[in-house]
C-alpha cells in the first residue's frame, strides 16, 4: 500500500486542512459537492503559487474552469485532516488540464481523484485568450517541465 509521500509527491501544490463538521450530510459522510470545493482550494492555491491570481487582478486576464470531475473512491468522515495535491498536466495555448487528489490522513488513502479543464479568459473582452508567456513559464517552472503546445 502506497504512503502519503508517494501519492503526494508527483503533486506541486498540496494543501492541508481539517474537514469541517459542516461538510457532512445526512448519510453521515462528507456531501460529494465538498470534493469539488477541496480541488478548488487546490486550484487557487496553485494559481496563487504561479500568480495567476496578482496577474489576473492587473490585466484582467485569468482562468475560468471549463469542465472538472471527480471520482471518489472512498468517503470522508469527521473528524479528519485531509491532503489537496493540484497539478497540470497538460497546457495548449489558451487551456491548461489539471489534476487533483484528495487523501485522508485518518484512514491512509486517496479518498477521490479528479480533473479540471481551465481555459484563460478576457475578463475585458468576455472571450478566451492565450495564456501570457509569464504564466506559462511560472507554470513551467513549478512543474518542472515543458510541455507539448498544440
Amino acid at each position: 500500500m502506497a504512503n502519503k509521500q508517494q501519492h503526494m509527491e508527483n503533486f506541486s501544490v498540496v494543501i492541508d486542512f481539517p474537514i469541517a463538521w459542516g461538510d457532512m450530510d445526512a448519510f453521515q459522510h462528507v456531501n460529494n459537492i465538498m470534493y469539488f470545493r477541496y480541488f478548488e482550494n487546490a486550484r487557487i492555491a496553485y494559481f496563487e503559487k504561479t500568480s495567476i491570481t496578482e496577474h489576473m487582478q492587473q490585466t484582467k486576464l485569468g482562468p475560468i474552469l471549463a469542465e472538472t470531475n471527480c471520482r471518489f473512491r472512498m468517503p470522508l468522515t469527521y473528524p479528519d485532516n485531509i491532503s489537496v495535491g493540484a497539478r497540470v498536466t497538460q497546457m495548449k495555448k489558451d487551456r491548461f488540464a489539471m489534476e487533483y487528489i484528495v487523501f485522508s490522513n485518518k484512514v491512509q488513502k486517496v479518498a477521490a481523484k479528479g480533473t479540471g479543464l481551465v481555459v484563460y479568459y478576457n475578463y475585458t473582452k468576455n472571450c478566451k485568450t492565450q495564456i501570457p508567456d509569464v504564466i506559462r513559464n511560472h507554470i513551467i517552472t513549478l512543474e518542472g517541465h515543458n510541455f507539448q503546445d498544440n
